[in-house]
């Protein structure tokens, strides 16, 4: 079992920066890989990013390549994304999510652990 607790949103201007973490508990969390999704209301729950067990390995959305970037301490069982250069269409809650594999796949189904999710909110 994993358990997964989100944390860093908040409400930023546009072209700003926050940086959210995600707290695991679970001997698993460092075998396996790491997914941050989003869901905007009335849309889909969708990919951000994912990084594998490792750390080495690391999966973007074309919306995020180039302005986030997700990383992870398998030391101190922690996950994070970095978001930089944010637009008000990045608005979300996001969610850390973990299992089922090591290497980081763009599905949902691909991981069996969420957190309960954390609010973005990015003012034009």
């Amino acid at each position: 079992q994993v358990q997964l607790v989100e944390s860093g949103g908040g409400l930023v201007q546009a072209g700003g920066s926050l940086r959210l973490s995600c707290a695991a508990s679970g001997r698993t969390f460092s075998s396996v890989a790491m997914g941050w999704f989003r869901q905007a209301p009335g849309k889909e729950r969708e990919i951000v990013a994912g990084v594998s067990w490792s750390g080495l390995a690391t999966y973007y959305a074309d919306f995020v390549k180039g302005r986030f970037t997700i990383s992870r301490d398998n030391a101190k069982n922690t996950g994070y994304l970095q978001m930089n250069s944010l637009k008000p269409e990045d608005t979300a809650v996001y969610y850390c999510a973990a299992g089922r594999y090591s290497d980081p796949y763009a599905y949902r189904g691909a991981y069996d652990y969420w957190g309960q999710g954390t609010q973005v909110t990015v003012s034009s």
